[in-house]
């Protein structure tokens, strides 16, 4: 296991592939951008340009070109599906987890740590309507919005990357300093409705959304038992 003590410049990166959500890393990589002391560096597969949201992202670092970072970020997205599939982007992770000091994830992020067999044993945390897929993998579904398990720090669903991210900088720095950037975005989250959650959501509202998500949800569910067997021995 990477020695856990920080160094004078931490060095984030976000593996991202065709399909992300793109909140699951503009999102944390907002926060991470403002603190003076951490080096982010988004990047993908030969470094093409990723489709997410409608929004396009080029420029980005080649993923096999990186060379380590202390703290590798993966979110989610639709494109989870496909990433979980690919043995080039899995190879990758598994790399660059081999040097870093943290693994984290954000939302269904935490599905592509799973297949790349870094979750085993350990609870993450997962969008809500896609945690129990995590279990093929041997991994523990916990529905915190953020979870610790060693040095690894998963984010439930996509807006629970801020907070991720700020409980990151907290446990990188110190708790003022995760304060500060909290501040300085104003983030002082007051949402209009109670509905960010299946629990508290309206019945109605609860049950279109989980219509609307379990159109992919085969299609996943076939993609995780499938990178799952991929995992166990021969």
């Amino acid at each position: 296991m990477p020695d856990t003590a920080i160094p004078e410049t931490v060095t984030v990166v976000f593996p991202l592939f065709e399909g992300v959500t793109q909140l699951d890393f503009t999102g944390p990589h907002q926060l991470f951008s403002r603190v003076p002391g951490l080096r982010v560096t988004a990047a993908s597969l030969g470094g093409r340009p990723i489709e997410a949201d409608g929004l396009r992202f080029d420029g980005l670092a080649d993923l096999a070109r990186v060379g380590r970072c202390d703290l590798l970020c993966v979110p989610g997205g639709y494109g989870t599906t496909a990433a979980i599939g690919d043995a080039a982007y899995l190879a990758e992770i598994r790399r660059l987890a081999a040097g870093a000091r943290w693994l984290t994830s954000v939302c269904t992020g935490s599905l592509v740590l799973a297949a790349a067999g870094l979750l085993k044993g350990r609870r993450a945390a997962c969008h809500w309507a896609w945690r129990e897929l995590l279990r093929p993998f041997g991994a523990i579904p916990d529905d915190g919005r953020v979870v610790r398990d060693g040095r690894i720090i998963t984010g439930g669903g996509v807006t629970a990357g801020l907070d991720f991210a700020l409980a990151v900088v907290a446990e990188l720095f110190d708790r003022p300093t995760a304060e500060a950037v909290q501040l300085a975005l104003e983030y002082a989250p007051a949402p209009p409705f109670e509905a960010g959650r299946p629990e508290t959501a309206p019945a109605a509202v609860a049950a279109l959304v989980r219509a609307r998500l379990d159109a992919g949800l085969a299609e996943r569910r076939a993609a995780v038992e499938a990178a799952a067997r991929q995992l166990q021995p021969a």
